[in-house]
């Protein structure tokens, strides 16, 4: 597939989410906006909420190389959240699907992730498992939508559709019934709506050309590693050197990173509508009915992105100086941990009213997950175990 390879047309309209069904239901009955609708009003919710400023502070993979102030140039967990939504909303636009869900699915992806990106999540599922307990990102954002976002008289969280909680629960896994009953809701015997499954996959797309992109930025990637140890790239960047033979060595990798981004995001709709043609799909129930998620690449660009993101592991989120700042994370992580489990007074008082109904290491762990990481920085001095 050439990176311009033009997308097929729109799927089935019944197979779109229907906002006037029962996915626009909401936990607590709300008139009808005169000229929004319910996914709409969703979206703009999580935009202005406090979770979702507080991503412009957490860490999408490093935020600094070892030694240095941090940097204004690599992403963000929020700036990684706006490339997944514009990747999302040009998915579902092409395909014809509820792009105004997909946006609020978007946004609300990442919205649950702790301080120092995934080292902060593995530490804190690690600490929580030893009470018995784990941590899950998507349930976390679950609770931070339906309960820690106070902004409404009526009624405590965000009140979002059915629609986009479901999503936030099941983008990028399915949970069983019998191991999370509370879910019960969400429909866990069946596939998520397309929107939801897409989320999943403008995730990958985003972060493996954008860490890339930031791997070769830092010096942490030279270009000569990316060209030999990706072949996507190098074949990509092959032909940008055909088209533009002397521009500068960082324009040409940015060409390349593009038509790799593209190629990707045309992959995934052709492989989305052969997979619905496949099943015969017309309708959201025959989606949610499939043997399979329908949301995927082909075998063969799946390969390349496997391919890809195995390499930035072993030299990218992996390498010295990143597994210097993985472990200054799961320090800081866990001493504060000890620290407030050791004097819970040392909570905020609406934190400490929640340990009776949540026990005390959960409490703990959604004070942590809520910090950015700056102020998980600041706490640690203060209280953390050295």
């Amino acid at each position: 597939m050439t990176w311009d390879s033009k997308p097929p047309g729109p799927l089935p309209p019944g197979i779109a989410a229907d906002e006037s069904g029962e996915l626009a239901r909401r936990k607590f009955a709300e008139p009808p906006h005169p000229y929004r609708t319910p996914f709409a009003r969703d979206a703009a919710r999580i935009l202005h909420a406090r979770a979702f400023r507080r991503l412009a502070g957490k860490t999408q993979v490093f935020a600094r190389l070892p030694g240095d102030p941090p940097s204004d140039h690599f992403r963000s967990r929020l700036t990684h959240t706006l490339e997944v939504t514009q990747i999302s909303r040009t998915l579902a636009h092409t395909l014809g699907l509820n792009a105004e869900l997909v946006e609020a699915l978007a946004l609300a992806h990442d919205i649950g992730h702790p301080p120092f990106g995934h080292a902060g999540e593995k530490a804190l599922d690690h600490v929580l498992s030893a009470k018995g307990l784990g941590f899950d990102h998507n349930l976390h954002a679950l609770r931070i939508v339906t309960w820690f976002e106070e902004r409404y008289a009526a009624f405590r969280g965000l009140n979002l559709t059915l629609g986009v909680r479901e999503g936030i629960v099941k983008h990028s896994r399915d949970y069983s019934a019998f191991d999370h009953p509370e879910l019960a809701e969400y429909f866990l015997d069946q596939r998520p709506p397309l929107e939801a499954q897409l989320i999943d996959l403008a995730d990958e797309i985003a972060y493996l050309t954008a860490d890339l992109d930031d791997g070769l930025d830092s010096g942490i990637l030279t270009f000569a590693q990316v060209r030999d140890g990706v072949p996507l790239f190098r074949r990509f960047h092959d032909s940008v050197l055909v088209d533009y033979a002397a521009a500068a060595p960082k324009l040409t990798a940015y060409e390349a990173l593009k038509r790799i981004l593209n190629a990707l995001v045309t992959d995934l709709m052709n492989e989305v509508r052969r997979r619905v043609t496949a099943i015969g799909a017309t309708t959201l129930e025959e989606v949610r009915h499939a043997p399979e998620r329908l949301a995927a690449l082909s075998q063969a660009m799946e390969a390349e992105r496997a391919a890809a993101k195995e390499f930035l592991y072993l030299n990218f989120y992996n390498s010295p100086g990143m597994a210097e700042a993985h472990t200054h994370a799961t320090y800081v992580v866990e001493g504060l941990f000890a620290s407030l489990m050791d004097d819970p007074s040392l909570l905020p008082a609406d934190h400490q009213a929640q340990i009776p109904t949540e026990g005390l290491a959960r409490t703990v762990a959604d004070y942590i997950a809520g910090m950015t990481d700056s102020y998980i920085e600041q706490l640690w001095a203060r209280y953390g175990v050295h």
